[in-house]
């Protein structure tokens, strides 16, 4: 008391020197002890401003922490700098306008909303030093926290308004509060996407659905990229082409989506793509053909193999070879799959861990589908692309040494085939 008494005791000497017959109960004096306080509280902020807040950070830039530097960025500190004006007009009005002077409830509640939202922008740099810190951290991998923090900023912010509010009409808080209850249908209307976008971030954090970095697809809204952001009430996706998609956060919970995050954890990219075969190339091997193929690489042993199984199963079945109608034979169709298959299996970029053959499926009218199914190593798409292409280059290339065709719908190819048959015939 005995300081605030001297300090306007000390103005009001002040004022006098310059207007001798003023009272500290005219208006004129109250409007010059607001500009003083106006004109000092300015000039604080300009001294935090250049003198402590750059000491503040050559201090945070010195140090190892990664949350200081942080807060730094997301200016902490530059917003603390307005409590400092702040706190010096809430203090000295009160001390130099005296009560009931309209000047003097105008610059406390003006002092006390600069100090609430000061905070709150000081609280939401914090938050956001927060999340930043979190998602540099592995566990960033395990469940996303931007949702929350915005909930958490949201919040904050509508406490901030409540606030403001009870300030400016001098009213309880609570009582603002349940005033809001008439209006209750009003606000869960307003508020629907934050409300469906606040429980659908507790499903994707509880059970793990979605984190930023993940490759989805949802053909509804022709997404297909990489997850950039998950939001209270939006989450951003960029496309492979660029582009980027905006989406509901409730849509991910709601709506049908493929997350290839298990490919990318798998160590492996599916390739599932098949040959069709022209049927009329589909024939028995002779001996010529088993000579010639037992020197394609990858397939001797097999070729070996296999005539002595069937040596064997003609002896024990009392079976002469040269009988076409009992005996078995090797195909040149179930020899190039066991070619493809010990192919598959010295490739350099075919996860071998994984899944992997070549089978027929079911003919059709364009032939008999030859389906290779295995993963690819590499899972970036252009290295992945690239890895299929050359598997199915040397596959086409290796048709013609195992005396097979591809079908193409060509009436070209057709006569073609035509015309070699009857040249056959013919001689």
């Amino acid at each position: 008391m005995e300081v605030s008494s001297s300090f306007r005791e000390t103005f009001v000497h002040l004022v006098n020197d310059i207007f001798p017959e003023l009272t500290t109960g005219e208006p004129l004096f109250n409007v010059l002890a607001a500009s003083a306080i106006l004109l000092v509280s300015v000039v604080i902020y300009i001294i935090a401003r250049l003198l402590i807040r750059p000491q503040i950070a050559r201090i945070v830039y010195k140090s190892n922490n990664v949350w200081d530097n942080a807060l730094q960025e997301y200016g902490f500190f530059r917003r603390l700098m307005h409590l400092f004006p702040a706190l010096f007009i809430y203090i000295t009005t009160p001390i130099l306008i005296d009560e009931g002077a309209v000047l003097r409830g105008f610059l406390i509640k003006s002092a006390q909303l600069y100090m609430l939202y000061s905070g709150l922008l000081a609280l939401y740099a914090m938050l956001s030093t927060v999340e930043y810190v979190y998602n540099s951290s592995s566990l960033a991998k395990r469940a996303p926290i931007t949702g929350f923090i915005q909930v958490t900023k949201l919040a904050f912010a509508i406490v901030t308004i409540l606030l403001s509010i009870s300030l400016i009409v001098d009213r309880s808080p609570l009582l603002i509060v349940s005033g809001l209850t008439a209006i209750a249908a009003v606000l869960l209307l307003i508020f629907r996407d934050t409300i469906l976008g606040f429980v659908a971030g507790i499903q994707i954090a509880a059970n793990r659905m979605f984190n930023t970095g993940d490759w989805i697809s949802m053909q509804k809204y022709e997404v297909d990229g990489e997850i950039k952001e998950i939001g209270l009430t939006n989450v951003k996706v960029q496309n492979w082409d660029k582009t980027i998609s905006t989406l509901p956060t409730y849509s991910l919970t709601t709506e049908a989506v493929k997350n290839w995050r298990g490919m990318q954890e798998s160590g492996g990219r599916r390739i599932k793509r098949a040959i069709y075969l022209d049927i009329h190339s589909i024939k028995l091997c002779d001996n010529d053909m088993l000579e010639r193929f037992s020197k394609i690489r990858y397939i001797n042993d097999y070729i070996e193999k296999k005539k002595n199984e069937l040596q064997a199963y003609h002896r024990d079945s009392s079976i002469d070879e040269s009988d076409l109608l009992n005996s078995r034979r090797l195909t040149n169709v179930g020899t190039f799959r066991a070619y493809l298959e010990a192919y598959l299996r010295k490739h350099p970029h075919i996860n071998q861990e994984l899944t992997l053959m070549v089978r027929q499926l079911p003919p059709n009218e364009l032939g008999l589908p030859l389906e290779i199914y295995c993963f690819s190593a590499r899972q970036d798409w252009v290295d992945y692309e690239k890895v299929q292409a050359d598997i199915f280059d040397h596959v086409i290339a290796m048709l013609d040494p195992f005396d097979l065709r591809a079908y193409q719908r060509d009436s070209h190819l057709s006569s073609l085939h035509l015309a070699r048959e009857v040249e056959k015939t013919s001689g």
